[in-house]
């Protein structure tokens, strides 16, 4: 816990130094499509399982005593289930925004990883996003377009040294994460945002701070398959 709150302290200190906005972008908690390894894009009814219920009540009591004055959020479900904690905790609404809503990965939706990775476009998504249209859906330049266009409104609705949250989902975050530090949209994909971690954006009139990306609460290096015996 000392090291939660000291994470949260850095936050006060380093936004009391800059007339800009504090943006929370923190990315849903864990739900059945993401521990499966399923893609669940746009589609409706995909709410947190047990575990990401807890991320996000964790969420609440590390950030529920924050001077958080909005919170926005991707209108699907699995991102309102994680901000409503925290809503509740700072009795604010939830302001539904399509800017932060999820990728339109089209017919890709509903599919698993697995199969997706032997897709020839997949190749592209990895190597050359930027070129990447999914089938009956969106780009990815498009998508940056429109959550980085999404953040500088906010910013401009709230006032200097004023903090937001606003909820997110992986492939979104890391799209704005990489505009705001000036990293190419073909690196991308070498960003890493977890269920539930935050990332913290400034914005204003003297420009653009990245505090930090992907900071996890409930960090978990990700399993070994054992080796198979010869």
């Amino acid at each position: 816990m000392q090291y939660k709150v000291s994470y949260i302290k850095n936050i006060q200190f380093f936004a009391g130094t800059v007339n800009m906005t504090t943006i929370l972008l923190i990315r849903h908690g864990e739900n059945e499509y993401v521990a499966k390894g399923r893609l669940a894009g746009r589609l409706p009814g995909v709410h947190l399982n047990e575990k990401g219920k807890k991320q996000a009540q964790t969420l609440a009591k590390v950030l529920g005593n924050e001077p958080i004055k909005a919170i926005y959020s991707s209108p699907l479900e699995r991102c309102i289930e994680t901000a409503q904690p925290l809503a509740d905790a700072r009795k604010l609404d939830i302001l539904p925004r399509d800017g932060l809503l999820e990728i339109d990965f089209g017919s890709w939706q509903d599919k698993t990883l697995k199969s997706l990775r032997r897709r020839k476009l997949w190749k592209t998504v990895q190597g050359n996003p930027s070129r990447m249209e999914f089938p009956d859906g969106e780009t990815f330049v498009n998508a940056q377009m429109r959550v980085t266009q999404e953040m500088e409104m906010l910013s401009k609705m709230h006032g200097p040294k004023e903090m937001i949250a606003c909820f997110a989902h992986s492939d979104i975050i890391r799209l704005a994460v990489a505009y705001f530090i000036g990293t190419p949209l073909d690196l991308f994909q070498r960003i890493a945002v977890s269920p539930a971690s935050i990332s913290t954006i400034y914005l204003g009139e003297m420009g653009v701070r990245v505090f930090n990306v992907n900071q996890s609460l409930f960090f978990d290096f990700p399993a070994q398959k054992p080796k198979k015996k010869k």
